[in-house]
């Protein structure tokens, strides 16, 4: 099993790149861990969102494969503690696909089309975070609960 964060765009401050590298070396202390950047739609200045959107999610659906399981960090998706999601990934973890893939959107959300691909939508929080700070949020909590299913003294109830 591998884990994979799909993020649309780079990182641009320097303080979430070096945190989310620090997590990164963390999580791969239990699992595959790997991280795929896809590069930013261009010329969007006078692009419809949804055509941004469209754009976005072809190049998320070129990255996913029929055998991933794929999971969208969404702001409308169903809210977990960290136990539960601890749970939810130990039971993933027993199903027969090759890889899970979180997916970070860009700015406007999803297409229609990723969201028909996604198994599940995840959401971190009620509040809104900017897709970067996202990426480092998620990365701490990826780690918080592999470190809960291995037992780790990193989480306390």
């Amino acid at each position: 099993m591998k884990i994979v964060l799909l993020q649309t765009g780079k990182t641009g401050e320097k303080y979430i790149s070096e945190g989310v590298s620090e997590y990164s070396k963390r999580v791969r202390k239990y699992i595959a861990f790997e991280i795929i950047t896809i590069p930013d739609i261009r010329n969007t200045k006078s692009m419809p969102v949804a055509e941004q959107k469209s754009r976005e999610g072809r190049q998320i659906l070129g990255q996913v494969s029929g055998d991933d399981l794929v999971f969208l960090l969404d702001e409308r998706g169903r809210e977990y503690s960290t136990t539960a999601f601890a749970s939810m990934m130990e039971k993933s973890f027993n199903m027969s696909k090759k890889r899970i893939v979180f997916v970070i959107g860009g700015p406007w959300g999803f297409s229609d089309e990723v969201y028909a691909r996604a198994d599940r939508k995840i959401s971190l929080s009620q509040l809104t975070f900017s897709h970067q700070m996202v990426r480092l949020l998620f990365a701490e909590q990826l780690y918080r609960i592999l470190s809960v299913i291995n037992g780790a003294p990193y989480h306390h109830d």
